[in-house]
């Protein structure tokens, strides 16, 4: 079955290791080509996440050299490999090809330079996430106890997304900031996030905040976390499909999708410990919800939902 995942980690790693990683098949990417191929993933988000501890004048350059990794180690090795350049695009894509698809966790690396982010949009960014789980000049975190909610210029990112037809990710996002950005975002996503009601972590969605999001038509991509799915952290796949059931039962069950952060997480569910091995999970859904339900889980809500 056909899947999207909607994060993954793997231009962090390639930036970590200066570039050295091999793309097609190196054991430290856990979605490389070669997993990705045998797991049935037919695109994948590729994240730009420049972490807290880079300087404020460097945050820019390590978003270039992720890009320029996206380009030269990812896409113009492989043929096969297809950047997602437009929302069309996806339906371009031909069997044996993979999407790949240009995310922006975070928007510390450009300031409040609104020309540095038109300039993300014109090389492929697809999906604008406002901050990761501290505060920035945009917006308030998941992790920021002040829980300020949005900045002017957070509000003037959404409406740049808004305008150039970007997701709008309010994954990483304290609860005053999802509000808020949910009020404004005409493309509001959660590309990896689970339930609350079934992993207290400020980093899950309430129930109420899920239930905005598929009121608004926005898809919700359970990520594979341990920490985020079982509050012990000894999760499994069948605890992960709770999370996914859950978000059934709030109405979510054409709204929701997979987004794993593969490559961005320290410790993994067994049996997905890596891209190759998606259909594991598929298999599990299978158990539990009509083939209809898992191909809209696996690809087909996100594909529905994208902006038009």
């Amino acid at each position: 079955m056909d899947i999207i995942d909607l994060h993954g980690d793997a231009l962090y790693k390639l930036w970590r290791h200066g570039g050295r990683l091999s793309f097609a098949d190196a054991d430290e990417l856990e979605t490389n080509k070669r997993r990705l191929a045998a797991g049935g993933i037919r695109a994948q988000a590729f994240a730009l996440f420049v972490p807290p501890e880079v300087k404020e004048e460097h945050k820019f350059q390590a978003v270039l050299d992720q890009l320029h990794y996206f380009h030269e180690k990812v896409l113009a090795v492989d043929p096969d490999m297809k950047p997602i350049a437009c929302w069309d695009d996806f339906d371009r894509l031909q069997d044996g090809e993979i999407g790949a698809m240009l995310t922006l966790e975070g928007v510390d690396a450009i300031g409040t330079d609104e020309h540095k982010l038109a300039l993300l949009y014109r090389l492929g960014v697809m999906s604008v996430g406002l901050t990761w789980n501290e505060a920035n000049l945009a917006a308030d975190g998941a992790m920021e106890p002040r829980n300020a909610g949005l900045t002017r210029w957070g509000r003037q990112v959404v409406a740049m997304n808004n305008r150039h037809r970007r997701l709008t990710d309010v994954s990483h996002l304290g609860e005053r900031a999802f509000w808020e950005t949910v009020e404004l975002a005409d493309y509001p996503i959660a590309s990896h996030s689970n339930a609350r009601a079934h992993c207290d972590h400020p980093r899950n969605l309430t129930d109420g905040q899920a239930a905005a999001l598929f009121a608004k038509g926005a898809t919700v991509h359970v990520v594979y976390n341990p920490p985020f799915t079982k509050s012990d952290r000894n999760a499994t796949i069948s605890d992960l499909i709770r999370h996914i059931d859950h978000f059934c039962s709030l109405g979510g069950v054409s709204y929701v999708g997979l987004g794993s952060d593969l490559d961005g997480i320290r410790s993994h569910i067994p049996g997905l410990e890596h891209a190759g091995l998606t259909q594991n999970l598929i298999n599990e859904l299978l158990k539990t919800f009509k083939e209809e339900e898992v191909r809209g889980f696996a690809s087909a809500n996100f594909l529905r939902c994208r902006p038009h």
